[in-house]
């Protein structure tokens, strides 16, 4: 199996920009903030087979892989993952074989994210009740095997997160620089890391506060990690705004937190978030107002990162629906 080379550093094209930048008025009424302070940027808008986040990272990994002559992605993430969602999406975009390779074994209910993989095209190998390094060994077998049989595979990392997807995220700071000035916080859900890894190489650390989803175990380090061959000065851990009170009792979990964000944002703008991602990013951010690490008058970029097609794949999201019809009837 070959690795896309980072030296090279060529993207491809996977959306148009810019995304919107859309004022929250109401939303920051009902959180505590001034209605002029809280600002959703639309990266769920990013078009592609429902959109989100992980095009902007996969424009760099997927444009390395192209470079290197690859001509079959292999990558991982959950059942209903939205980084395997989009490298399906960009595979067929780009004419290009994908295989996805999940945790566990099939589902019996094709939902959310699946049914779009299926539509997409991507191959699906379900590696057993594994760990995240025995769902990595995975993975590299099943490329190893591509390999032999005359594929020419590139490995796109857990979440598009590398320091050359985070690129996709520091280009993403300059562009909401160019829309907004005197941004004082961007909030962003923080899961496998290179979303706001680019965004602390293009504000600073003091500017970006993520919400841990708890994606992954040391994710404030694979951010230091991602963030620091971007920067010009050393980045500590230590240095990172990072909330992990909203994880609950894990990630795969809907919690009563994140049920409150859905509602609250759905009710007064319209606009409709993930149980997993930027659900706990809003709850995380509610929190932030509420103890006083961010304050009214001070500006605010929430960075919705998508993940819709997860929803309707989401058993406790759904019954949590169907009570607020009940209640509503």
């Amino acid at each position: 199996m070959t690795a896309p080379d980072h030296t090279r550093h060529r993207p491809v094209l996977l959306s148009t920009y810019p995304t919107p930048l859309q004022p929250a008025s109401r939303l920051a009424t009902a959180i505590g903030l001034r209605p002029e302070d809280l600002w959703i940027k639309r990266d769920d808008l990013t078009g592609l087979a429902g959109g989100g986040n992980k095009i902007r990272k996969l424009e760099w990994t997927v444009g390395a892989a192209l470079a290197d002559g690859a001509d079959t992605l292999v990558t991982t993430g959950a059942a209903q993952s939205n980084h395997a969602r989009l490298t399906a999406a960009a595979g067929a975009r780009l004419g290009l074989d994908v295989v996805l390779v999940f945790p566990g074994t099939p589902s019996p209910s094709w939902t959310g994210n699946l049914v779009l993989d299926s539509f997409l095209g991507a191959s699906i190998f379900w590696a057993g009740e594994v760990d995240a390094d025995g769902l990595a060994d995975a993975a590299h077998s099943v490329a190893d095997r591509l390999r032999r049989a005359g594929a020419r595979t590139a490995f796109i990392p857990f979440g598009g997160s590398s320091s050359l997807g985070a690129r996709g995220y520091l280009q993403c700071a300059r562009e909401l620089r160019a829309q907004a000035s005197d941004i004082r916080h961007t909030v962003v859900a923080l899961g496998s890391g290179g979303t706001m890894a680019g965004l602390v190489a293009g504000f600073g650390a003091e500017a970006v506060l993520g919400v841990d989803t708890g994606a992954r175990s040391g994710a404030a380090e694979a951010v230091q990690d991602f963030a620091g061959p971007l920067m010009s000065r050393p980045l500590e851990a230590a240095d990172l705004r990072v909330r992990d009170d909203q994880i609950g009792a894990g990630y795969a979990t809907y919690t009563d937190e994140a049920a409150a964000a859905l509602s609250v944002t759905a009710r007064t703008e319209g606009i409709i978030l993930d149980p997993i991602y930027t659900g706990r990013a809003m709850a995380g951010l509610i929190a932030a107002v509420r103890d006083g690490d961010i304050r009214p008058g001070e500006k605010t970029v929430f960075l919705h990162t998508g993940g819709l097609p997860g929803l309707f794949g989401n058993a406790d999201a759904q019954a949590h629906a169907a009570r607020i019809a009940k209640s509503l009837d």
